[in-house]
């Protein structure tokens, strides 16, 4: 079942109602590099001869396939040529956003106050005085079991809730070594710029998700609990009721509490969902150039009528029931101004 989040406005609309080096390579040709494609050739397999980045780790240029035939969103799986770049091991926690704040005074939107004039023209009457307070979205925990294509029986606009404190006032301060949540796609992009990086785009992001295995069904192989073994953060236990955190942890986990990829990535799957560079478009994947692809142009065809930037990962949300947001090929999409405590980023370089 396709999930999707829910942009400020309409959360705060409710709340007034009621509130691979290269891939492994198979048996199958279609991963395997093509001969001769000149563009392929310029491309080092080996970091290039530079001091290595903090914290980040080299994915080397190659060809993989993208996508798959899971879903119709992941469609169809095509071949896809890369530059090589570096990658944060982890999502930026929030010790590390702390340091960009500390340096720039940034204020992220979740702790601005919404102006309505910065809401679609049609629902600006709508929205009341005592609702323009900054906050975020936030999972609420259901006491009782709801239709799973309600994806607002577990949402709700925090007031108070940012990258300070993503469970609101009440929830405590952030962790320093979790990943930060709560910022929007701007947020992220001026962290992003502040420490001399990029946000991924949507194909560097899976390429490097995949840690070097071609079609697999998840980041560490085909199984999705090898051993009995829990691999990331995800929900366990009937959503959205209880999560029995079989793997650990309720909500987010501190970075690298589960093993890295076969690239050195940690967090790579659940935990957090991960914001891209990229513009989704439904369509995108059938027309998408094969070399270093930069995502769609910006399109009102989808979510709520507004643009919407594309995430990846999955979250502690994330439970097979709806969401495998966690699988390396599965897409997400919300519009970029959502801030949200189960969403955070990692750059590139």
């Amino acid at each position: 079942m396709k999930t999707r989040l829910f942009s400020p406005a309409l959360l705060l609309l409710l709340v007034a109602a009621l509130f691979s080096s290269c891939e492994k390579k198979g048996s199958d040709p279609a991963t395997e590099v093509a001969r001769g494609n000149p563009r392929e050739t310029v491309e080092s397999k080996a970091a290039p001869s530079v001091e290595k980045p903090e914290v980040m780790v080299w994915i080397p240029g190659c060809a993989f396939m993208m996508g798959s035939d899971h879903r119709p969103v992941e469609r169809p799986p095509h071949r896809v040529v890369l530059e090589g770049f570096w990658m944060d091991e982890t999502e930026v926690t929030t010790a590390a956003f702390r340091k960009f704040v500390d340096a720039t005074g940034y204020v992220t939107s979740a702790e601005k106050t919404p102006r309505k004039e910065d809401f679609p023209a049609n629902i600006r009457d709508q929205l009341v005085d005592a609702m323009m307070q900054p906050g975020a979205n936030n999972f609420r925990c259901s006491d009782h079991p709801v239709p799973l294509d309600n994806e607002l029986a577990w949402w709700e606009y925090m007031k108070g809730a940012s990258w300070k404190m993503p469970m609101g006032p009440k929830g405590g301060p952030a962790r320093d070594t979790d990943p930060v949540v709560c910022v929007n796609w701007d947020d992220a992009s001026a962290y992003a710029k502040w420490a001399g990086k990029r946000l991924p785009t949507e194909a560097e992001w899976e390429f490097a998700a995949r840690g070097g295995l071609s079609g697999k069904g998840y980041v560490w192989g085909d199984e999705m609990n090898p051993g009995g073994k829990w691999m990331g953060n995800t929900w366990q236990g009937e959503f959205p009721v209880k999560d029995s955190a079989e793997d650990g942890f309720h909500g987010l986990a501190p970075a690298k509490s589960f093993p890295a990829n076969g690239y050195g990535l940690y967090d790579i799957s659940g935990n957090a969902w991960e914001w891209t560079a990229d513009w989704y478009a439904e369509r995108y994947y059938a027309e998408s150039p094969e070399y270093n692809p930069k995502g769609a142009a910006p399109s009102s065809e989808n979510h709520q009528g507004a643009p919407s930037k594309l995430i990846r990962g999955g979250s502690w949300l994330c439970n097979d029931c709806y969401c495998e947001g966690y699988r390396p090929a599965a897409r997400q999409f919300t519009t970029p101004d959502t801030a949200s405590n189960h969403l955070g980023f990692r750059c590139v370089r």
